[in-house]
């Protein structure tokens, strides 16, 4: 039933996961159809295979945060001893 909703009225997108800034993951609220953000930010269905790429993605994007707050944690450090 809830597809046949879809169907007539349109899928209601909720983000069930930011990957990066740029990238998401979405959920219909009804009939639990999923979605994510590809490379043109376009709206394309979460296959294993853009799953498996949206978790790589995250990893390197959490990793790449860390090292950049650390940077410029030390920096605002040496700034102030200077």
């Amino acid at each position: 039933m809830p597809r046949i909703y879809c169907n007539v009225f349109g899928h209601d997108y909720h983000v069930t996961k930011k990957v990066t800034r740029h990238v998401k993951e979405y959920t219909c609220t009804r009939c639990s159809k999923e979605l994510t953000t590809n490379s043109n930010g376009d709206l394309t269905a979460l296959t294993p295979k853009y799953k498996e790429i949206n978790e790589v993605l995250e990893k390197i994007h959490a990793a790449r945060s860390r090292r950049l707050r650390g940077k410029s944690s030390i920096s605002s450090i040496s700034s102030q001893v200077v």
